[in-house]
């Protein structure tokens, strides 16, 4: 996972949104974030813990959320670029937010958590979690990515077992664990040979003596079966043969029985043939001409009706317009009066805003009466300030001004002569402890050296010698063992048999067997000279263990060597340059101190005094001018007033009306306006509602009018048309030989559907020809005329007696045919099943032993540890070099981290022992190792590492070494950051993010660059 950008707003003390860029951060590959103590550099973590899974560090998400909003915010919001996977070649976005309840500040609603994936170049958003995304725990993402403040040693404080589990989920090593599904595959083993055994035992009635038996059986049954199918092949003949004849008689007697039905119908039929071309006649040229003589009518009466109605409404529509023109007159008249009306109306708002006006003055003259006293009283006071201010200024410089940068100067000096007198001390002292250790090493040493054989020139050479006389040993028990073996079975060789090893008929020199007591001697000398050798081992590795050691030691005292005389110089410069001061001891050099930084106090809390009552002075200078000012605006507010009043006196018209109204209430006032108002807009509403009613009946009178006109002239023509109509339904009647009205209105309204009675008509005259033709052609037919029932029903029972015999046998034979096939296919699959239950019995015995290997979390605990032990070794890398070869980290069978001390003969103490400093060191690099092993997981080019603290415990030889470790992962293409607040980091790292606490803003971010 490698950070783009974070955005912040409203998370503890980020009041307002900042950007933090760490694309433009993690390109230095090196980075610091740094800022005082409570500026908000540690929340930048949390915001990133609280982006991907939704809690902090500090804070739960549930409950406590209302304590991570900024008290003066309404809104948490974050959002987190990403990148992720392998390589890290997908960008992802965590977007976090809350919001407070309105009404209820302490109450946080729900968070909205939601991630995107970048597509093509848009956020698309997805359902997967930041745990599916980084394919880490939160746990897990604290300890190989982010380590928050307090954190930093929580991997190597873990208990044996938790630190077991936490390889097993970041490494996925519940793969390992096998026990479950050996349990699985044996368990399925078992089902499966309970499944043959029942198999086979439901096979125990098959065998090759029954099979043989159905064999013989099927052959004779086939024989019988053969003959019978031959009789009712030949009957079978002469029966499908009567059967045609039998059918075309039952069809002779069935056109028959049709035709005479026909013929009686036939009247019928000949009814419906003449009713059926008189109703298509009728329709076709007659039922047209009809029905617009019908459709004509009724238009002809309704036109007359609408003549009558539009006569009738013309008068009552000339008499309803001519009163509304005498209502609108009358309301016409009434509304000239409206602009004499409205211009009381306008003196009477005149009055009212004079009334107003007077208010304000009164207003202005109680301020002016109230502020000049006022102003006086703080000017005096003023006076009084100034005066003290005066004095304690005179008494300020009387003393003497102390040089801030010597006092500085005086105090690093102190602190410095302090901490080279400890260093001097405290080298001196590792450094005879070396001394003492290269002694012991020296002895144990020669203690070994004495070990070695005088014909031997080292543990190598012995090593060697060693390993080729246990050779020879095991080639002289194995040349005995194959003697004893072929001495077994020298009693079956018998002079004129063959040997059963090289076919020999002779055997003239029979092999004699060894001794077992000698063979049983041989395997003890191989025995003490493989105890022997793990000596020689175990002597070999401590030498060299011990040689490492000498040499480091060796290292560690000239280095001790060259610190204690650059600390005894530095001491020596320190004692000269305070020598020139006129300072000789360190007694003199503190007094000195004391007396400056007293006089420093005194002096500076006169000054602090002074700046006190100086911002007394100035807050009471801004209020009186203020008040000078609300004096100013109280005179001109008087003035303007007044020279209101006095314009708005002369705008009044009709003075003589209005001075009735002066000492009226405002509200009486401004209720007779209201009233006048209303009447001259109720009278001008009524105007335009009755004008608006009168044009509306005019366009109703006229549409009355011409409708009028149109329904004359549509009702003269529809009577012309029904004229003409009637005669030429007249001359269609005699041309069609329709005389009878009756009959033809009749035909008009019959009901007859033409096509179905046509359809009847045809499909008689169909079947009547053909029933005839087919009762010619079967008279004609030899045989069919002449056809007797009996003689087929004797002949048809003698062929299903022969058909039930031959079906009989054919049944027999198929039945013991299939029971022959069942029964050799039983035999096939007995076989096949025993093979198979031997098979099973083998495997099952191979999975009962795998299954006792795999019992428990046995395998995956030992895998576990190998995990541990490759990560331990893998910080020893760099522990070695930060604690200059004097510890290493070791881990026991147990998981227990331990601490190999070089400077106390190699010997294990626990981890815990260590000093704050030791322990930071152990942690960084087993955290570093830890962030090494997942980025290799993840297939990544780039990791990142980001810590929080942790320097504070760190003198200035470590911090350096440290740093200089940290530089050095770049060149393994690591990106690593740190929050830090100690100086000396931040002048060392180049590319940083500043962060400050404003009192108004919240904490704000800046860059280096």
């Amino acid at each position: 996972m490698i950070p783009i950008k974070l955005d912040i707003q409203g998370l503890y003390s980020y009041k307002e949104k900042q950007t933090i860029e760490f694309d433009k951060l993690t390109a230095a590959g090196l980075f610091g974030i740094f800022g005082a103590v409570g500026s908000g550099k540690s929340s930048i973590l949390e915001a990133v813990l609280l982006a991907l899974y939704g809690s902090t560090e500090r804070l739960s998400d549930r409950g406590e959320k209302n304590s991570m909003v900024n008290l003066q915010s309404d809104v948490l919001l974050l959002n987190f670029e990403f990148s992720s996977g392998r390589n890290n070649a997908k960008t992802y976005l965590a977007r976090y937010s809350v919001k407070r309840n309105s009404k209820n500040f302490d109450d946080i609603k729900p968070a909205e958590h939601t991630f995107y994936e970048k597509v093509d170049g848009n956020w698309e958003p997805i359902t997967a979690r930041a745990e599916e995304i980084v394919r880490m725990k939160k746990e897990h993402f604290k300890q190989t990515v982010i380590i928050p403040q307090g954190k930093f040693r929580e991997f190597i404080d873990q208990k044996p077992l938790d630190q077991a589990k936490m390889m097993k989920e970041l490494f996925g090593l519940e793969r390992f664990d096998l026990s479950f599904k050996t349990g699985l595959l044996l368990k399925a083993v078992k089902e499966q040979k309970i499944r043959l055994e029942t198999q086979l035992q439901g096979l125990e009635d098959y065998s090759e003596e029954i099979l043989v038996g159905k064999q013989s059986q099927f052959s004779e049954l086939k024989t019988q079966a053969t003959g019978a199918s031959q009789k009712l092949k030949s009957a079978e003949s002469e029966v499908r043969l009567q059967e045609n004849l039998r059918a075309k008689n039952q069809q002779l007697l069935k056109f028959r029985a049709e035709q005479e039905n026909l013929i009686l119908v036939r009247p019928e039929i000949e009814k419906q043939r003449q009713l059926h071309s008189e109703f298509i006649k009728a329709k076709t040229y007659l039922r047209p001409v009809w029905e617009q003589i019908r459709d004509t009518s009724a238009d002809l009466e309704k036109y007359k009706v609408s003549v009558i109605d539009c006569e009738r409404f013309k008068i009552e529509f000339a008499k309803e317009v001519a009163e509304l023109e005498e209502q609108e007159a009358d309301l016409k008249a009434k509304n000239k009066e409206r602009p004499q009306r409205e211009g009381k109306i306008r003196d009477l708002k005149k009055v009212i805003e004079i009334q107003t006006l007077e208010t304000q003055r009164e207003q202005a003259n109680a301020t002016l009466l109230n502020l000049q006293p006022t102003i006086e009283i703080k000017k005096q006071a003023q006076k009084a300030l100034e005066a003290k201010i005066a004095e304690l200024d005179s008494e300020a410089d009387k003393i003497s001004t102390a040089d801030s940068s010597v006092l500085a100067n005086l105090m690093s000096s102190a602190k410095d002569w302090k901490q080279v007198e400890n260093q001097l001390s405290k080298i001196q002292l590792e450094s005879n402890e070396i001394t003492q250790e290269i002694e012991l090493v020296n002895a144990k040493i020669e203690a070994l050296n004495i070990a070695i054989p005088a014909n031997e020139s080292s543990f190598e050479t012995w090593l060697t010698s060693q390993k080729t006389i246990i050779q020879e040993l095991e080639k002289h028990r194995d040349l005995l063992m194959q003697k004893q073996g072929l001495a077994a079975h020298v009693h079956l060789l018998h002079n004129g048999e063959a040997c059963p090893l090289c076919g020999a008929l002779e055997h003239p020199n029979p092999l004699e067997g060894d001794d077992e007591n000698g063979l049983e001697q041989k395997g003890l000398q191989i025995q003490e000279a493989k105890l022997l050798l793990d000596q020689i081992q175990t002597s070999k590795s401590t030498y060299s263990e011990l040689a490492f050691h000498l040499e480091n030691h060796k290292k560690s005292a000239g280095a001790k060597s060259i610190e204690l005389q650059e600390a005894k110089q530095n001491l020596s410069s320190i004692k000269t340059s305070l020598a020139e001061s006129g300072i000789e001891g360190h007694e003199d050099l503190l007094a000195k101190i004391q007396a400056i930084e007293h006089s420093s106090q005194t002096r500076e809390k006169l000054l602090q005094e002074v700046k006190s009552l100086r911002k007394n002075w100035d807050s009471e200078r801004i209020i009186i001018d203020q008040s000078e000012k609300e004096l100013q605006q109280a005179q001109l507010k008087l003035q303007s007033v007044q020279s209101n009043i006095s314009s708005k006196k002369e705008e009044i018209r009709d003075m003589a009306f209005c001075k009735q109204f002066f000492a009226r209430e405002t509200t009486q006032i401004q209720s007779a306006i209201d009233k006048v108002e209303k009447d001259i807009e109720e009278a001008l509403q009524a105007l335009e509602g009755k004008q608006k009613h009168l044009r509306e009946k005019r366009s109703v009178t006229d549409k009355n009018l011409a409708d009028l006109i149109n329904f004359t002239q549509l009702r003269d023509q529809s009577s012309t048309k029904l004229e003409k109509l009637k005669t030429d339904f007249e001359s269609l009647k005699i041309k069609h030989g329709f005389m009878d009205e009756e009959r033809l209105i009749h035909l008009f309204q019959h009901s007859i559907d033409a096509e179905k009675v046509a359809r009847e008509i045809t499909q008689f005259d169909q079947k009547l020809a053909i029933a005839e033709n087919r009762m010619q052609e079967l008279e004609t037919e030899e045989g069919v005329i002449s056809f007797q029932e009996e003689s087929f029903q004797e002949l048809s029972t003698s062929f299903e007696n022969l058909k039930i015999n031959a079906e009989s046998f054919q049944k027999q034979v198929l039945l013991l045919d299939k029971e022959i096939q069942e029964t050799t296919s039983k035999l096939v699959e007995k076989k096949i099943l025993r093979a198979g239950f031997a098979k099973v019995e083998i495997r099952e015995s191979y999975l009962k032993e795998l299954d006792n290997m795999f019992r428990g979390s046995g395998f995956v605990k030992f895998v576990s540890s190998i995990y541990l032990k490759e990560l331990c070794n893998t910080a020893n890398v760099r522990f070695m070099k930060l604690c200059k070869n004097q510890l290493s980290l070791d881990i026991d069978d147990n998981n227990t981290f331990w601490v190999i001390d070089y400077l106390n003969g190699g010997k294990k103490r626990l981890l815990k022992t260590l000093s704050g400093g030791q322990t930071f060191q152990a942690s960084l690099c087993l955290a570093l190792a830890l962030a090494e092993k997942v980025k290799a997981l993840n297939q990544a080019d780039q990791s990142f590492f980001f810590m929080d603290e942790g320097f504070g415990a760190l003198d200035k030889n470590a911090l350096r070494v440290v740093f200089e470790t940290l530089k050095s992962l770049r060149h393994e293409n690591r990106i690593v950051g740190i929050i830090s607040h100690v100086e000396d980091l931040q002048q060392e790292i180049g590319v940083f993010a500043n962060i400050e606490l404003d009192p108004e803003r919240g904490s704000q971010v800046s860059y280096s660059y």
